[in-house]
């Protein structure tokens, strides 16, 4: 057991809770101040909520991971991130003044209101808890393998899952997203600082430089460094990869309702035009998973790759520092996901079944049903043995099948009908289970598909039906003009 890495840990997650119940002061948690924060929020708390859903344990664990065990395959996630924000400019502009405008509070919410159908957003929120149950089981199973490594072992994997829903589920119930804004201020700082040392150091203490690095693991592992010629990690699958991730970057409910936020829609545009850039720090956390690539060999676990390497190079009281940031890389992004998947189950499935419920019962749901949806994710996380890009893929898969009706939502004249979203959500997501169950992937049944289709991304293809299936539903349910009768 080292105690000054333990100390160091459990103050971070100290820091956390205080900063997240502080966030309250002063403001009375209506639905609208919990879920939204009363859309008063400005650039920079936007820009840091809207930051979190890159630096996450995902980070740390997932980027690194993914250099180490699968190589240049991992730089789809640089390029998914970049497509997002731009796409931003013009797409979350006209949803943050139609939101404004209704009071709308969640994703949805915005579905519901836009096609005038609750029943369309009662599916919309089905689609959203399926998607956010993994990706909360993401960053409590990430909490658990740095606060362990970081330890020294001295808590285990499962014990820092339960603290750290514990402190993320406290604040959340308390401040709601106010909590969230606070903590990922120190977040952002502190995982920049962190990420950026440890993507310079590793390197050159290790190998002289970039490229030496790259050199020695080219000469170890020739065509690592390299997309392959086909399969996980092909020209095909990686473009089909970030192109699926691109688009479901703000469908995931937590991601919409952080832009909810805004107090001015020019926050999105000035957000737009930074946050490419700051993406490219996720370099520095591949190269860390690439130095630890001929330095660590044979790991297991390829998310533990970075602290694994920073064990064996740093002294515990700096190892503690890392594992403090990889802490809040996980509680930040937890606490939107728990926020969002409440306020589907209150605002979105029960409001939406039960109409006439009032917003003050439902506000009083969403904070109730915090400890409830911690409690499952807690549970999956705790039995569950996937890697922890897997799980974020799949869960992308998911929530991209909204994607076609939200376009068609934005447009003058929507092309798509109330049945037409419906069927291309449906049908989307029902490719995405069936194609990814464990005895029928899409890789097995490509053979009875055109050749060199087996390497799509299983989420893109669904999403290529989904829009056919929309498209077609949409034409034949289309109201037929009415006729004009003209004067004699």
């Amino acid at each position: 057991m080292n105690y000054a890495a333990l100390a160091i840990i459990f103050l971070a997650a100290a820091l956390a809770l205080a900063l997240g119940l502080i966030a309250r002061r002063g403001q009375q948690m209506t639905l609208e101040q919990w879920t939204v924060g009363g859309r008063g929020f400005g650039g920079l708390l936007v820009f840091l909520l809207t930051a979190g859903e890159i630096y996450t344990t995902f980070t740390f664990l997932g980027g690194s991971g993914w250099a180490y065990g699968k190589g240049a395959p991992a730089y789809y996630i640089l390029v998914y991130g970049s497509l997002a924000y731009i796409l931003s400019y013009w797409l979350l502009p006209p949803i943050w003044r139609y939101a404004r405008q209704e009071r709308v509070v969640s994703q949805p919410h915005y579905f519901a209101r836009k096609y005038d159908s609750p029943m369309l957003g009662v599916l919309a929120a089905a689609v959203g808890m399926v998607a956010l149950i993994p990706y909360l089981m993401l960053q409590f199973k990430g909490l658990g393998i740095i606060v362990s490594i970081a330890s020294y072992g001295a808590i285990s994997s499962r014990l820092a899952i339960w603290i750290g829903a514990a402190v993320v589920t406290t604040y959340v119930m308390v401040s709601g997203v106010r909590g969230s804004a606070w903590t990922s201020t120190v977040k952002d700082f502190l995982i920049l600082a962190i990420a950026v040392f440890l993507g310079i150091y590793l390197p050159f203490h290790y190998y002289g430089g970039y490229g030496e690095m790259f050199r020695a693991i080219d000469a170890a592992k020739p065509g690592f460094l390299t997309l392959r010629a086909s399969g996980e990690g092909s020209v095909l699958w990686f473009q089909s990869t970030a192109l699926l991730a691109a688009v479901g970057f703000y469908m995931w409910p937590h991601a919409f309702g952080a832009a909810l936020t805004a107090r001015a829609e020019r926050t999105f545009r000035r957000n737009a035009i930074i946050l490419p850039l700051y993406q490219l720090i996720l370099l520095f956390v591949f190269f860390c998973g690439f130095a630890a690539i001929l330095q660590i060999p044979g790991l297991a676990s390829v998310d533990q790759s970075l602290f694994r390497l920073s064990i064996a190079t740093f002294n515990p009281w700096f190892v503690g520092v890392i594992g403090a940031a990889g802490v809040l890389t996980a509680l930040v992004p937890g606490s939107m996901i728990l926020i969002a998947a409440s306020t589907l189950i209150a605002n979105d499935i029960w409001r939406g079944l039960s109409p006439e419920t009032s917003e003050d019962m439902v506000a009083r749901a969403a904070r109730g049903l915090v400890p409830v949806v911690a409690l499952l994710a807690v549970g999956l996380a705790l039995q569950d043995s996937q890697t922890i890009v897997a799980l974020l893929l799949m869960g992308y898969g998911f929530v991209s099948q909204m994607f076609p009706a939200l376009v068609g939502s934005l447009m003058r004249n929507n092309p798509v009908t109330k049945p037409g979203a419906f069927a291309g959500v449906i049908v989307g997501v029902a490719t995405v289970a069936v194609f990814s169950l464990p005895k029928g992937t899409f890789v097995t049944l490509a053979s009875l598909l055109p050749s060199g289709l087996a390497d799509i991304n299983v989420g893109f293809f669904a999403l290529i039906v989904n829009v056919i299936v929309t498209g077609l539903v949409s034409l034949a349910t289309r109201p037929a003009p009415v006729a004009t009768i003209g004067r004699a």
